[in-house]
């Protein structure tokens, strides 16, 4: 499987990052589009993944008021479970690592119940209490200092 992970640099593939999360979040898991959609897509650092030239997730960051906030992972219901999450996440949080403006900052995000273990895998913890968002069950998860 020919995988890679790319930051996003052009409107051209942002429209394939909007089309994958328009696949999962809104078709799949009936969010509201006006919930997708936000205020921080300009401001926010998008990825893709891809499988040869197909894209097939995506995911993005963006400097929050509490800190480095990552989001909007996403991966093509038919293409889980083959890694793409987790290249994603390394991903993410290698560019995050490198970038000068999130030195000192907490990482956190608001995980869906069931991907709490992908983003254990690199060191997130659970905090608080599970809560709904968009009606789907999330938790607080922040990546733990070493």
């Amino acid at each position: 499987m020919d995988l890679s992970v790319s930051k996003v640099d052009n409107q051209e593939d942002l429209k394939k990052a909007f089309r994958i999360r328009e696949e999962v979040f809104v078709h799949e898991q009936l969010v509201a589009p006006d919930e997708e959609y936000d205020e921080f897509e300009n401001s926010s650092v998008h990825f893709l993944a891809y499988i040869g030239q197909q894209p097939v997730g995506t995911a993005r960051w963006r400097m929050a008021d509490k800190g480095v906030k990552l989001e909007r992972f996403a991966v093509l219901k038919p293409f889980r479970d083959q890694g793409i999450g987790q290249a994603l996440v390394k991903a993410v949080l290698e560019d995050i690592n490198n970038n000068p403006q999130t030195a000192g900052n907490d990482i956190y995000m608001h995980a869906q119940v069931a991907a709490v273990g992908l983003y254990r895998k690199f060191g997130f913890e659970k905090v608080g209490e599970k809560f709904m968002e968009c009606n789907i069950e999330h938790y607080l998860m922040k990546l733990s200092k070493k």
